[in-house]
């Protein structure tokens, strides 16, 4: 089994970019971060961007054991606290119903397992924050936030909604039709939400997924079906899907969005080409050249003080599968 990494004196310093855990309330962001492809982009630029807006709150990232030492190494140099997960998968025989490269996402129930962290901000690897979201931690507790998922992409050309043309996003646009039974529950994107570690509910959702027949978005169907009654909106400002521009481009007020979410096709900044539907657009050329402001800006890199253990990384070993 591969070795988790931390950062040495990790939960003892404070430093004057991302702040350690052992240093301030328990509180973190956290991302995740599967295989050795070019993923570990973003949430490099994660970091870096989280560092820009003067967060008080470390990064956390939560690995599959498939993650390279080099990857590993690469954000412990940037700040971030890494940390050793083991996968989670539905139950064999039914991983046939979900999309196959979002299967290993299940892996991301693991975070509720960070008990050391009273509350969390989940992130995913193609987000960027711009403008500080602490706030956020100081939400009241007892709750899921998230922001509420636009379902006009031909992604979801499996439901009813998009058949209809019905978006929570624009729901006066189309109305819902009265033959079809009640509206939708409220159904938020799953890249980016805000939680409260916990075991009680870590082993809930394990015990719940192996009874749970996995559908088309998986991990983020699971999600919105486990935490339905306890699921609390946000603005959009905190999760600006791109689709959102085109779509709903009423609903989005681009000089007011605090986090971008590069998950529409051709993207992302690390890949971007130009060449995909909708990927010309102006506001998404300037998207992407302000990720990769963040990115190559060098004074963003960590550049931790007062270390005495210069370079040195500890190797732990993850915790055994639940």
């Amino acid at each position: 089994m591969a070795p988790e990494i931390l950062s040495a004196n990790s939960l003892n310093r404070a430093a004057s970019g991302l702040a350690k855990a052992g240093s301030l309330p328990s509180r973190a962001y956290v991302t995740f971060l599967a295989g050795k492809g070019d993923y570990v982009k973003g949430v490099v630029g994660l970091a870096k961007g989280l560092r820009k807006v003067n967060t008080i709150y470390p990064l956390v990232v939560a690995v599959l054991p498939d993650v390279p030492a080099e990857h590993r190494r690469m954000l412990v140099d940037q700040g971030c606290i890494v940390r050793e997960i083991e996968p989670v998968y539905p139950p064999e025989n039914q991983t046939q119903f979900a999309m196959a490269y979002y299967v290993i996402n299940y892996s991301k129930l693991r975070i509720w397992e960070f008990v050391e962290y009273s509350k969390m901000v989940y992130l995913d690897g193609d987000i960027q924050v711009y403008e500080n979201i602490d706030n956020l931690f100081d939400l009241p507790n007892g709750y899921f936030y998230a922001v509420m998922d636009c379902f006009c992409e031909k992604t979801w050309s499996h439901t009813p909604q998009y058949k209809i043309g019905y978006c929570q996003q624009s729901p006066g646009r189309v109305e819902w039709p009265e033959e079809l039974g009640p509206k939708p529950p409220l159904y938020f994107n799953a890249q980016m939400f805000v939680f409260e570690p916990s075991l009680p509910t870590y082993h809930d959702l394990l015990s719940t997924l192996k009874i749970t027949p996995p559908t088309p978005f998986a991990d983020q169907d699971f999600l919105n079906m486990f935490f339905r009654e306890i699921y609390k909106p946000i603005p959009n400002v905190y999760n600006l899907v791109l689709a959102m521009l085109w779509r709903h481009p009423e609903n989005v007020k681009l000089e007011e969005v605090k986090v971008v979410h590069y998950c529409a096709a051709g993207s992302k900044p690390w890949r971007y080409t130009g060449r995909e539907e909708n990927m010309d657009r102006e506001d998404i050329k300037m998207l992407v050249d302000r990720w990769w402001d963040i990115y190559n800006d060098h004074t963003l890199d960590y550049n931790p003080t007062g270390i005495t253990e210069a370079g040195v990384v500890h190797f732990i070993a993850a915790p055994s599968a639940a």
